[in-house]
């Protein structure tokens, strides 16, 4: 059974805990996680950007010209896609991008992209993150601690009481805030550095099964 450090705000070793088996010792399986990654963006997607066909240009009622005798191709419209002003052909139109993925294959990429984290020691446990008010230098000062740089994605289980520790992080670029229970795979993937409470960790363990 894997194990991991549990670090303390200075950034010292305040213990150890055993980690899940079947969440953090399972397959990496790359195809799912890419599947539940391109699911999870196309969602995103507005799926707005609209083109004008033919009938919707307005103008071209008329024929050009006659169908025959003036050695010029036959056109039956101006609005036509080939000519200048003219309808879109096969351009797009508003439509859901939506993928369907179910709860156990996100369970399961995310089962992979924890795996992968700690394989790769991306992944820390601190044991607890707390802030009286919004201090953007006490956040910096706990990454500096904690020795996190780049994309760093701070793990907790729960909303704070108003809000003192999303405030103190939102101003860090390349710092994101997550919560235990809406954790994706996508954002483990994503983050160089991985930082979990160990009561987000406690959440993990329950809803990763």
């Amino acid at each position: 059974m894997a194990s991991i450090d549990i670090l303390d705000a200075a950034g010292k070793k305040s213990g150890s805990r055993d980690l899940a088996a079947d969440i953090f010792e399972s397959d990496v399986n790359v195809p799912l996680m890419h599947q539940v990654v391109v699911a999870g963006l196309a969602g995103l997607r507005a799926g707005t950007h609209s083109t004008k066909t033919r009938g919707d240009v307005r103008g071209g009622g008329k024929k050009p010209w006659r169908q025959k005798g003036t050695g010029r191709a036959r056109q039956g419209s101006i609005r036509s896609p080939q000519w200048v002003g003219g309808g879109i052909a096969h351009g797009p139109h508003p439509h859901e991008h939506d993928q369907r993925i179910n709860k156990k294959m996100r369970k399961g990429a995310l089962r992979s992209a924890l795996t992968d984290a700690l394989t790769s020691g991306k992944l820390a446990v601190v044991d607890q993150v707390t802030f009286d008010e919004p201090k953007t230098k006490q956040a910096v000062d706990l990454l500096r601690s904690l020795d996190l740089d780049g994309r760093v994605l701070l793990v907790v289980d729960q909303p704070t009481q108003g809000g003192a520790l999303e405030k103190s992080f939102r101003n860090i670029q390349r710092v994101r805030v997550a919560y235990a229970k809406g954790l994706g795979t996508y954002d483990v993937l994503l983050a160089d550095r991985v930082l979990l409470t160990s009561a987000a960790l406690d959440i993990l363990e329950g809803a990763a099964k």
